[in-house]
């Protein structure tokens, strides 16, 4: 059989590792130890040197060179999880190794948080809430875009980004979206109209962030972009904080309380003790919860086992990831 570890944060490992999966890998896999942590691993590196298949997920170590060095037999890395870029480097990608992601199941929780947060911001959900709670009373109504000819804005048509315009293609509203590497042709069949990043905050009623946390992204996000949003716009972050300038975002909706900022992550995470954000009328937020949790785990899990079976059948995998993809998005 072939030769197998769990490396799982101890949070995660039944939720997303459930009984039917571990029964089935169990199969054809012969996991000599018990799951690990990242912790107990590196406490621990000879236990890697029979080890052909790596099952991981949230919490998995970065391989590094000493990971690797005590690993001589690796094949294949599945990883229930989503972005491969904080457990896979440069030693990594140097033995020429398998490496496959769960990140097209994990998105799918991630596009229904945003299209939930889209459609209720479309009826300025949150102002008239927040409003009769803080007063007693509803506030004073304004123009509401509902869903019917609404400009949606999406930056970064990565796994998330894609799912939500295509998801979106059934409603009546009109979407663009930026990003540099997506291909005209293959936006208009998405029925995306590719715009620039400026274009996107003039224009949507609602500016809805997908792009990856790398060097060129930190930061992106500006005061600029914030000041230039329609009145009564709605900026959706379910990507990552650090690509906010978080204080212009914080200055802009000082100056403007008709947008609203809804704010899955932020950098910190979660924001400092102390911060503004948790004080401001027109911020929502919440603690990274639209990524996938409690039951849609197994989802995570059954991508990856899947990706398993093709691998050891010697069939071409669906979610392989190549360094290149990693310096874009995965």
């Amino acid at each position: 059989m072939i030769k197998g570890i769990y490396i799982i944060g101890p949070e995660w490992r039944d939720l997303v590792y459930g009984p039917e999966e571990r029964a089935e890998l169990a199969r054809f896999v012969d996991f000599a130890s018990p799951p690990q942590t990242a912790e107990s691993v590196r406490e621990n590196l000879t236990q890697l040197s029979e080890i052909e298949v790596i099952f991981c997920g949230w919490g998995m170590p970065m391989m590094d060179a000493a990971f690797l060095a005590a690993a001589p037999k690796l094949r294949a890395v599945f990883h229930a999880a989503g972005t491969v870029r904080y457990i896979a480097g440069d030693a990594f990608w140097a033995r020429n190794l398998v490496i496959t992601t769960a990140a097209v199941a994990n998105a799918v929780a991630v596009v229904d948080y945003t299209l939930a947060a889209i459609f209720f911001s479309l009826r300025h959900g949150w102002y008239y809430e927040r409003g009769a709670h803080a007063n007693g009373a509803f506030p004073q109504r304004r123009p509401i875009p509902g869903g019917s000819g609404s400009v949606i804005g999406l930056i970064s048509l990565g796994l998330v980004g894609r799912q939500v315009a295509e998801r979106l293609r059934t409603f009546d509203v009109e979407v663009i979206a930026y990003d540099p590497f997506f291909d005209a042709h293959d936006a208009s069949r998405l029925g995306v109209s590719l715009v620039t990043l400026d274009e996107i905050f003039v224009r949507a009623d609602i500016v809805s962030l997908h792009a990856p946390w790398l060097k060129e992204t930190e930061g992106m996000i500006t005061a600029a972009h914030f000041s230039a949003m329609k009145e009564g716009a709605t900026f959706i972050n379910t990507a990552r904080g650090a690509i906010v300038r978080e204080q212009d975002l914080i200055k802009v909706l000082r100056e403007r309380p008709d947008l609203c900022a809804i704010l899955d992550v932020t950098w910190p995470e979660p924001p400092a003790a102390g911060s503004p954000l948790y004080g401001m009328a027109n911020v929502i937020l919440t603690p990274h919860i639209a990524a996938t949790t409690g039951r849609e785990c197994r989802r995570l899990s059954r991508c990856v086992i899947d990706e398993f079976h093709r691998w050891r059948r010697g069939e071409p995998l669906r979610h392989a990831i190549t360094k290149d993809d990693t310096s874009r998005r995965a």
